[in-house]
């Protein structure tokens, strides 16, 4: 079971896992919410669920979900009569948030299978629920009500799992109090996709691709640029409401850009972003703002794959120095750490979850 397998999340960490097991002759079967068609081949079944006809229904159903849990009981009902007469051997969930963990808990309770947990995001790793805000602003009153209920629906399942893997080290510690049985598999890049790639361009693309929370700041980005005044060097940004890219977009995106931008804070936690992972995987010069002093600085200088930069002038002699390699050859290319990138490897990872699933 997972959250949204279509746009706008893409599950890509699920979709490597459960590709690598099917052809390694594993059965599999997804449950997911429906949003949008499935836009990649897949050779084992994915059953999609609508749960709202308008954003009107989403309103009411949201509301009525947080009182009741409506989305989860309804979801379990009809994975339960999808799967009728099947037999499974586990329970797999992951999720960004909470939903389908409720689903999860109640068949592996019901069919009595082990089940395992790959949660990728915490509230309590950003301030204020802030992986919340894309939800709508009227619904940010609600938030303090939505974590807390959110919290301990995910805590409840977390500590009925067999087993529950997550992205950082800083998870992992916040995670075991609940459950004994966590385990460390990073967020990484598809190497069937994301490859470096040589691609000259006409001009400097210092890029950003996804979403920005209200705890990210590009700004000192923008003023870094504003500062060296070059028409060459640009900012290129690909977010939801300007410029978004097709899932197939992002890989030649990223090879042909000069810099990649990667935002945290100093106030999130254990953020490991599947961007960083992806430009390490097409050895393109990352540029994180700022120093989180945590666990993807710490990755980024184990992989020499760019920088963390907390001022403007950092920043600015960053991009000066990349500029002037991309005069001399037309493209950039970041010198990373082969072995320790190649341990980022989704394939590495699927590799880790399936031994964990055989124990």
């Amino acid at each position: 079971m997972a959250d949204p397998y279509s746009r706008p999340s893409f599950a890509p960490r699920l979709r490597f896992l459960c590709d690598y097991l099917a052809s390694h002759d594993w059965q599999i079967e997804v449950f997911t919410e429906k949003f949008h068609t499935i836009p990649f081949a897949h050779s084992y079944p994915i059953h999609e669920i609508v749960f709202y006809r308008s954003k009107a229904d989403w309103a009411v159903k949201a509301l009525w979900s947080l009182i009741t849990n409506w989305k989860d009981r309804y979801f379990t009902r009809q994975v339960k009569r999808a799967i009728q007469g099947k037999t499974y051997d586990a329970i797999f969930c992951t999720t960004f948030s909470t939903f389908p963990l409720g689903t999860a808990v109640s068949l592996a309770n019901t069919l009595g299978l082990p089940l395992y947990i790959d949660i990728r995001d915490l509230d309590e790793q950003v301030p204020g629920a802030q992986y919340q805000q894309h939800r709508g602003w009227w619904t940010r009153p609600f938030r303090s009500w939505y974590k807390q209920v959110n919290i301990a629906r995910r805590n409840r399942a977390i500590k009925a799992a067999t087993a529950v893997t997550t992205v950082s080290p800083w998870h992992v510690n916040f995670l075991r109090p609940l459950n004994s049985n966590v385990h460390l598999i990073y967020n990484g890049y598809d190497p069937d996709k994301f490859f470096p790639e040589d691609i000259p361009t006409d001009v400097f693309r210092v890029s950003y691709i996804g979403r920005i929370y209200e705890f990210q700041d590009i700004r000192p980005v923008e003023e870094a640029i504003r500062r060296i005044g070059n028409p060459q060097i640009v900012l290129n940004l690909h977010t939801p409401d300007h410029q978004p890219l097709g899932i197939d977009q992002v890989p030649d995106e990223i090879r042909r850009s000069s810099i990649m931008v990667v935002l945290t804070s100093k106030t999130a936690k254990g953020m490991m972003t599947t961007k960083f992972f992806e430009a390490l995987g097409a050895e393109k010069p990352v540029l994180c703002v700022p120093d989180d002093e945590g666990s993807l600085a710490e990755v980024i200088r184990q992989t020499n794959a760019g920088i963390t930069a907390d001022t403007v002038d950092e920043i600015e002699a960053f991009i000066l120095n990349k500029y002037a390699e991309w005069q001399a050859q037309g493209y950039t290319r970041q010198a990373v750490d082969l072995q320790a990138k190649a341990a980022f490897s989704r394939l590495e990872q699927a590799k880790q979850m399936e031994e964990l699933l055989c124990c």
